[in-house]
């Protein structure tokens, strides 16, 4: 078998420790290995680099193992040429299986060039990335919160969702203060409605009717505090992505031409898949790695099945909420072309089809760096 390296080293990568295997081919044509166990604190790291590189070793390959491969990618990257690859592309025999052999395996992998690499985007877009993933989790446990609200409100009977589209908007949020404060009075409260929502007042009446014990008002008052704080720490974290995304800045506005990709949705794809499209030979290729394609199963000349691949959920997420704007579009292509698929997929299906035809779209602007023109014809938005 053809040997692409003739020195290079496998990592087995723990929470604790690093166990290193060096592979190298000497002058004399006799195969060496050296096998070596760190530590994973940042001087036992720097060791770690000292010890590949006095070999020799330029290449080296380690697993994605949840999270514990990020220090010591981030530490060995400037020194050598990394690959993260996928610890299900590179099982062994099932019965043989230390750390040892697990290191040595990667390394004998790697100098035959039968490693696949991960995509790991550029240092700036990493941290980009964590940002705009930790905005999300909050928005989720914000979302979590006022589903909350909604089953103390639910357990006081009072119906506020039924008449108001946003029971955490400025009426809402006036009349959930107003109920802590036990006013009781359903006219009084319905009286703090604003805007458009006093032309609801009546119905307010009859859905702010209900028994608010102080137990429910203690609630109230722990999850309205909860949304307040998680409100803040999204717009200050909102605010540190829009100065660590200038950079890319001419990105986001492009992507934002598409149908259904807001700002929040742009700057998402762009922490998640970078500007630079060459790591991905075609939109297929960007497709199958953030999960987004249809798997391939036939046997016997039959589709067993085509669930999607896994693959990036964040950025899955992301393009799954803008095909569901995008779908509610009028006159344009993405909203036609939902239209047609929901009738014969169905409505979660057709969400990632269109999801997946987002995905192609960035693909296109992101590589040709152009802007998304239109080009549905008068009878297809008919």
């Amino acid at each position: 078998m053809e040997m692409l390296h003739r020195c290079c080293a496998g990592l087995d990568v723990h929470k604790r420790t690093v166990v290193a295997c060096i592979r190298r081919v000497t002058d004399a044509g006799r195969l060496e290995e050296q096998v070596g166990t760190f530590g994973t604190t940042t001087a036992e790291l720097m060791a770690l680099a000292d010890w590949l590189a006095a070999p020799g070793v330029r290449q080296v390959a380690l697993e994605s193992t949840g999270v514990y491969w990020k220090p010591v990618y981030n530490l060995l990257e400037p020194h050598f040429q990394v690959m993260l690859v996928n610890a299900q592309h590179i099982k062994q025999v099932p019965g043989r299986k230390t750390d040892v052999t697990d290191s040595r395996w990667i390394a004998e992998l790697l100098q035959h060039g039968l490693l696949k690499p991960s995509f790991i985007p550029p240092r700036p877009i990493r941290e980009l990335r964590d940002l705009t993933r930790q905005r999300s989790q909050l928005a989720r446990h914000r979302a979590t919160a006022c589903n909350r609200i909604q089953k103390v409100l639910e357990d006081c009977n009072i119906k506020l969702a039924g008449v108001a589209r946003d029971i955490l908007g400025v009426s809402g949020r006036a009349m959930l203060e107003a109920l802590i404060r036990q006013v009781d009075d359903p006219a009084e409260l319905a009286d703090l409605a604003r805007g458009r929502m006093r032309s609801k007042i009546p119905a307010l009446r009859a859905a702010l009717r209900g028994q608010v014990l102080d137990h429910h008002r203690f609630e109230l008052r722990e999850l309205l505090d909860q949304v307040t704080d998680l409100e803040g720490r999204i717009a200050r974290l909102s605010a540190r992505i829009a100065t660590v995304i200038a950079p890319y800045a001419r990105a986001v506005e492009r992507l934002q031409t598409i149908p259904g990709v807001d700002r929040r949705a742009a700057e998402v794809i762009v922490a998640e898949v970078g500007t630079d499209m060459t790591p991905f030979a075609t939109a297929g290729h960007l497709c199958r790695w953030a999960g987004m394609s249809p798997g391939n199963h036939r046997s016997a000349g039959k589709r067993k099945g085509g669930r999607i691949t896994q693959g990036d959920r964040w950025l899955r997420s992301a393009l799954v909420q803008a095909a569901w704007a995008a779908s509610h579009t009028k006159a344009t292509l993405l909203g036609a072309t939902y239209r047609r698929w929901v009738k014969r997929m169905g409505r979660k299906r057709a969400l990632v089809a269109l999801g997946h035809k987002i995905l192609v779209i960035v693909y296109k602007l992101l590589s040709e760096e152009t802007d998304y023109e239109e080009r549905l014809e008068p009878e297809e938005a008919a």
